[in-house]
C-alpha cells in the first residue's frame, strides 16, 4: 500500500505542475570564446521540454532565447541581441547544471548554467 500511496503523490505533484506551469529558472555565466565580453543571466526550463535565457554583458549587451530539449540532456536554440546580432546555442544538461556553446554574431561563445 505504501508504494501505491507514493505514486498518487508523484502524480497529484505532477498534475499540479501541468496546471500550474512549474518551472526551474537556474543562473547563467558566459563569455565571448575571445574573451572580451562576458555574461550573466538566467535560464528558466519548464516541464514541456522549452525554455528561455536572458542575458545581459558586461559591455550592457542583452540577449535573449529560446530553447527546446531535442533529447533528455541536450537542448538547443537561438539567440537575439539588442544590438541586431544573433546565433545559435547547443547544451548539454544534468537537469540542474550544464554547459553550452554558441555563437552570437558569428562569434563563438561558451556558458554554464546551475
Amino acid at each position: 500500500m505504501e508504494r501505491l500511496g507514493m505514486r498518487c503523490f508523484v502524480g497529484a505533484i505532477t498534475s499540479v505542475c501541468f496546471i500550474a506551469g512549474c518551472s526551474m529558472t537556474l543562473p547563467v555565466a558566459g563569455q565571448m570564446e575571445s574573451g572580451t565580453e562576458s555574461f550573466s543571466g538566467t535560464a528558466t526550463g519548464y516541464m514541456d521540454g522549452g525554455g528561455n535565457l536572458s542575458l545581459v554583458s558586461n559591455k550592457g549587451r542583452t540577449c535573449t532565447g529560446n530553447f527546446v530539449y531535442v533529447t533528455g540532456r541536450n537542448g538547443e536554440g537561438v539567440f537575439t541581441c539588442s544590438d541586431g546580432s544573433s546565433g545559435p546555442f547547443k547544451f548539454v544538461s544534468t537537469g540542474t547544471r550544464g554547459t553550452g556553446t554558441g555563437t552570437i554574431g558569428g562569434a563563438p561563445f561558451t556558458f554554464t548554467f546551475g
